[in-house]
């Protein structure tokens, strides 16, 4: 299925809660509380990974639900994705790392060494730090392709005068404002707060008896001495539960084309994820090679056209029949004088020490030479390295597990499974995740995850049953048509459907056993929207015949069928996705 602004009011522009007809109320879980799924040990103490909006706001919530918790950050302050530096990631391994690894490979300590245990480097640890901050796939240019009064949390918003279109500084001051209002920045020295230090491994804890209760970290800080050494420092912390706020941008996805690893053995630097990219005057005057057009390849394309002498946007057809915003609409966004081409289908063996001399061939045979480098904004994959029991790459996209067996979260890393909610994993609601679905304004909807569960641990709301999130799960998955790439995928439709749901659920729980109620998103952010479509995107002729186009296979014929004004429109719409 496919959106446009006829048919979709933005993701991140959702208003008040109005139910569609051909939608259905969700029904509200812990309703019969002889049904209500039962912990095995009290929540007290919460883990929460990462210091992104998602994790500032999870510390938020939790603490004024009584609770206590601690954030971890592999980074030196707060801010998650929208904290830059000219220091770029590693280099994106050619072909992709295993899922389980795909943001990094876990730094143990030596096996049977006693815990905290130290390290300290030298020499050449340069790379040592950089693997274990994980600099963000921001480039100096960067703007957030939403509007301030969308992009804000909802009681701690931008000055009345600030310009709606904001660039990643400006994210990276709010998110550090933030923190310090509550008192979490890298400065404040809050006890709650570890930065600087990753989570290397998360284990069920047991008890003297054997009995799991909670869960075990294992953690990595690095200091950086006065001497000018680094030193690193592995120990152990326990907590009740735990909540992963790390985000969607950590592990790069390159596709398996035939012939790129060979090609990547001999020209290593002229291949890069768009991660890496920074600034486009190191492309001045080169024959650039773009493969993937959605929001990082298009807003790359952009940033790098005044300087490049010829860019090339190689794009695969889109025909996934699951809701999502369709790859035609992003063309719209593209330069002008881009040269569109299909997907590719394979890097011929290279002959020479001129990388420009290498023969790309495309699906539809043509042959492409003369390219200078290659950027693949191909987007990144679902991977948490501190939870390998939980990641399964040996099972196909819709397989599952035996019941009784542990059940995967991640499979091939293009969604994740067994959570209630996408936020409860299933077999242990301990366990928490937060913002990983894509489509929606993780500014405004943390805060109806994190509500949820505080709530939760706190006794003040219920989850249903082990066997029925199992089957609402299964029903959803069956409604989605599977497992896929989409899965997790939100838009404005189900963004509002799931709000309604947190708060029919959690207001009702907050009249019968009391704590905080959420409201419905301020009214007026469909308007706020509109507004700055025409603002910003109103001068943009549709530039694309996609009837030319679709012979080259790039172009979903549902799109073409539409009207140049619904085309438009579905432009538009497109900007605000968020796969970057």
């Amino acid at each position: 299925m496919l959106f446009t602004l006829s048919s979709l009011v933005l993701a991140s522009f959702v208003a008040a809660p109005c139910l569609a007809s051909s939608q259905a109320a969700f029904s509200i879980p812990g309703a019969d509380d002889s049904d209500n799924y039962e912990f095995k040990w009290p929540v007290q103490n919460v883990a929460i990974i990462g210091a992104g909006v998602s994790g500032l706001m999870a510390y938020r919530e939790l603490t004024r639900a009584g609770l206590q918790a601690h954030i971890f950050e592999r980074d030196r302050v707060p801010g998650g994705n929208w904290y830059y530096s000219e220091e770029t990631p590693l280099d994106a391994p050619i072909p992709s790392a295993d899922i389980a690894v795909g943001d990094f490979v876990p730094s143990l300590p030596p096996a049977g060494v006693e815990l905290p245990y130290t390290e300290e480097y030298k020499d050449n640890y340069a790379d040592v730090k950089r693997g274990h901050r994980g600099p963000k796939p921001l480039w100096d240019s960067l703007h957030s392709n939403a509007p301030a009064p969308i992009q804000q949390i909802t009681d701690f918003p931008w000055p009345v005068d600030i310009n709606w279109e904001l660039s990643h500084y400006q994210l990276g001051k709010y998110l550090r404002s933030f923190a310090s209002f509550l008192g979490l920045n890298s400065n404040d020295e809050n006890p709650d707060t570890s930065y600087n230090t990753r989570v290397e491994r998360v284990d069920k804890y047991l008890d003297e008896n054997g009995n799991e209760h909670g869960w075990k970290l294992l953690l990595k800080k690095l200091v950086q001495t006065d001497y000018g050494t680094l030193k690193a420092t592995w120990y152990t912390q326990v907590f009740d539960a735990v909540v992963v706020a790390t985000g969607r941008y950590n592990a790069p996805h390159i596709p398996p084309i035939a012939g790129l690893p060979e090609v990547a053995q001999v020209f290593p630097d002229r291949l890069t994820h768009s991660r890496q990219y920074r600034h486009p005057e190191p492309y001045a005057s080169e024959t650039i090679l773009i493969v993937g057009a959605s929001v990082s390849g298009a807003e790359i394309s952009r940033n790098l056209n005044p300087f490049a002498k010829k860019i090339y946007q190689s794009i695969r057809p889109d025909k996934s029949d699951a809701e999502h915003i369709p790859v035609s609409a992003l063309l719209g966004r593209l330069p002008s004088n881009t040269t569109i081409v299909p997907e590719i289908k394979r890097f011929l063996p290279p002959t020479g020490s001129d990388f420009s001399a290498v023969q790309i061939e495309l699906v539809n045979g043509t042959i492409l030479t003369g390219i200078d480098r290659v950027i693949f904004a191909t987007g990144f994959r679902y991977s948490f390295p501190f939870l390998p029991q939980y990641h399964n790459s040996s099972i196909g996209l819709n397989d599952t597990v035996p019941t009784g067996e542990l059940q995967p979260i991640v499979t091939d890393g293009t969604h994740i499974r067994s959570l209630h909610l996408d936020i409860f994993y299933i077999d242990d609601p301990t366990l928490c995740f937060i913002d990983m679905n894509v489509g929606m304004q993780s500014f405004t909807y943390s805060e109806y995850l994190s509500v949820a569960f505080s709530k939760v641990w706190t006794k003040k709301a219920f989850l249903p049953s082990r066997r029925e999130m199992w089957r609402m799960h299964e029903e959803r998955v069956k409604d989605r048509g599977g497992y896929g790439r989409y899965f997790q995928f939100l838009g404005a439709a189900r963004t509002d459907e799931n709000i309604r749901y947190f708060m029919a659920w959690l207001n009702t729980a907050a009249a019968k056993y009391g704590g905080r109620k959420v409201d419905s998103l301020p009214r007026g952010t469909s308007d706020i929207g509109q507004y700055w479509i025409k603002a910003r995107y109103g001068d943009l002729n549709f530039r694309f015949n996609f009837s030319a186009l679709q012979p080259l296979g790039v172009v979903d014929t549902a799109l073409d069928m539409l009207s140049e004004e619904e085309r438009s429109e579905a432009v538009y719409d497109a900007v605000f996705g968020d796969w970057w």
